[in-house]
């Protein structure tokens, strides 16, 4: 079982990429008690330093890297199963799209579910799903990932990998300066 963000879907089921292409299957993740605490939303955005010379250039691009011409593009060249998923709505209705990727349902169940603004079970102050918008997310969730990595492999128990993953949190959120 492998848990990842949606885009991973278009490589694993790629032959030329994936050894396992041919035997993946794809389903919302596992709950135990609520559905929302089961659901990922990230953003792989373009962003526009605020002092850049090349504002006009820069939007050109990301309006050109985002368009519905360059999905086409890049599905003419390298198919429809290899086209940035994730981006655009009209992608996951367009028929050709859905024929050769084999989890474009199931990646847009789970975009489609995931509510940032209700996305714990018991109402949270904060806006986001899986995601503090900090600077120490990225060293944070490396460290718990390695942590689950383990547990999943029997390497230790959940309760270990729990522990060790609130004691990384706090160090990083300790030097960082968020807590005293």
């Amino acid at each position: 079982m492998w848990i990842d963000a949606t885009i991973a879907a278009s490589f694993i089921t790629d032959a030329s990429q994936s050894k396992v292409a041919d035997k993946v299957a794809f389903a919302q993740a596992p709950t135990q008690a609520t559905p929302k605490g089961a659901n990922w939303l990230w953003a792989w955005a373009l962003a526009i330093p605020a002092g850049t010379q090349k504002a006009e250039a820069a939007q050109k691009f990301v309006t050109w890297a985002t368009s519905k011409e360059y999905i086409e593009l890049v599905a003419k060249t390298n198919g429809w199963a290899s086209v940035p998923t994730g981006t655009r709505k009209s992608t996951y209705a367009n028929p050709a799209f859905q024929q050769a990727a084999v989890f474009a349902n199931a990646e847009k169940a789970a975009i489609d579910s995931a509510n940032p603004n209700d996305s714990t079970l018991p109402p949270s102050p904060y806006v986001g799903v899986q995601f503090a918008a900090i600077p120490e997310f990225q060293a944070i969730g490396a460290a718990v990932g390695q942590e689950l990595s383990a547990a999943l492999a029997g390497q230790k128990t959940v309760d270990e990998a729990l522990k060790a993953n609130q004691v990384a949190a706090e160090r990083q959120m300790k030097r960082a300066g968020y807590y005293k």
